[in-house]
């Protein structure tokens, strides 16, 4: 009895822990934030293809006059885009997935809301629905990794929680996952590619925010794979040699993307110093207009994300053999553009195309290659080879090229690592880090200017 009487504060007070409202308001907040980004995320996929496709419906398929209206629509439209971001949305440009990074490595919650917040929600989906509508060669999975990490961050401010680098990947994994339905590769993203210093204790959050958005993703959606369910099986008698021309080949691609927009994007950068907002608006126009005119020139094979074309390779019909040169140029003018807009959807369609150009040369089957070319390449721009190989596991839904996806990952994020040493998305964060502390800076003159 004693025993038991001693016990029973314990119990008392345990209860009395658990009713208390600071420690469930936490959780209830974060839970909602979690909810919130798997449904906001389904209405950006809606939205995007909904912009995508009536921009097809505007210049028509039967190559008349309104063909060729993107040569007026895609460079205006960029150079809408690029305004906004510019002069309502800055931190808004790009992919988003630098951003986030960024604002785990800044310590300051003032310095975090110049590129994650509610405004920067709203902001990110609008005009990359704008730059969908017009024509661009850009995806929304990037972006949706900004918003997921801009609500997750913003429900801690509201709940009152700590831990917000934790809560910030957890927030970033909730959008790739929601983004691709892909569970899985969300949580890899976020150990490989969001969290190269990943701390074990971050586990609940994220697992905790993917299975939240993942289930009201599946509750509006259903569970359903990304490019559909590939039936097709790499023979390794016969494939070794297209595995490895896949891993070389992608990866080098990969990386030459990848070292081209770090070097065109500092460049720019540079020479906007002087006149910022104009000479922005002058080289969103001549991207626009090139992206455009290669978009004519592809038959409109590659404005938008390159969604259809990728998986129609999937499911086996080749690509045309020119089809990943074009999209690479498309994604990659896109891209320094400086509107925002993601590379995830546009890089896929990339590595399809090399991989179906690929099959073509060896005579192997063009849905197979196709899956080889998407690791290969994919992993080369990233330089995460488990996201890619995971990635496009689950977006395929089979399980039986989990060997050869691996070795086209490897062999691809090898092949880049010799050509580009910066990882593209951490060296694009490194850029809004350097600008939180030139703002700090500026901040700081007047007053020591004062005293």
């Amino acid at each position: 009895m004693a025993g038991q009487s001693r016990r029973h504060p314990m119990l008392r007070r345990s209860r009395a822990m658990w009713a208390s409202r600071r420690v469930w308001q936490p959780r209830l907040v974060f839970w909602a934030g979690a909810i919130s980004i798997g449904l906001i995320s389904v209405l950006f996929a809606i939205l995007a293809d909904k912009a995508q496709a009536l921009f097809h419906v505007v210049i028509g398929n039967d190559g008349g006059w309104r063909f060729y209206l993107p040569l007026a629509i895609t460079p205006l439209g960029f150079v809408f885009c690029a305004w906004l971001a510019h002069a309502f949305f800055p931190g808004s440009q790009g992919s988003g997935i630098p951003q986030a990074i960024a604002a785990r490595h800044l310590r300051d919650d003032d310095d975090r809301s110049h590129i994650l917040s509610l405004r920067l929600v709203a902001g990110k989906i609008a005009l990359t629905l704008v730059g969908l509508f017009c024509g661009a060669s850009i995806g929304r999975e990037g972006p949706t990794v900004q918003v997921g990490a801009s609500l997750m961050l913003q429900a801690a401010r509201w709940g009152g929680m700590a831990h917000a680098r934790g809560l910030i990947l957890a927030g970033s994994a909730a959008g790739i996952a929601a983004a691709f339905n892909t569970p899985l590769a969300g949580i890899v993203f976020a150990i490989e590619e969001m969290g190269r210093t990943y701390e074990a204790r971050t586990n609940g959050l994220v697992l905790t925010a993917v299975i939240l958005a993942g289930l009201a993703s599946l509750g509006l959606l259903g569970n359903y794979t990304y490019f559909g369910v590939s039936k097709d099986t790499i023979s390794f008698a016969a494939d070794w040699p297209l595995v490895i021309a896949c891993g070389v080949i992608g990866g080098g691609f990969g990386a030459l993307f990848s070292l081209l927009a770090l070097k065109g994007t500092r460049r720019i950068r540079r020479w906007h110093a002087l006149q910022p907002l104009w000479r922005a608006l002058l080289v969103a126009a001549v991207c626009g207009l090139a992206v455009a005119v290669i978009g004519i020139v592809s038959g409109g094979l590659t404005f938008g994300t390159g969604y259809a074309q990728a998986r129609s390779a999937v499911e086996g019909a080749p690509l045309p053999w020119f089809f990943f040169a074009e999209k690479f140029a498309a994604g990659l003018l896109s891209m320094i553009s400086g509107i925002p807009g993601g590379i995830f959807a546009p890089s896929l369609a990339v590595g399809a195309g090399i991989g179906s150009s690929l099959g073509l040369v060896f005579g192997s089957s063009a849905g197979v290659a196709a899956l080889l070319g998407m690791a290969g390449y994919f992993a080369g721009v990233v330089q995460a080879p488990m996201t890619a190989f995971v990635i496009i596991l689950e977006m395929t839904g089979n399980h039986d090229n989990v060997i050869g996806l691996m070795l086209a990952s490897m062999l691809g994020y090898g092949t880049a690592r010799l050509i580009s040493h910066e990882p593209l998305y951490h060296a694009l964060s490194r850029v809004f880090i350097a600008e939180a502390i030139r703002r700090r800076r500026a901040e700081a003159l007047p007053e020591s200017a004062h005293a």
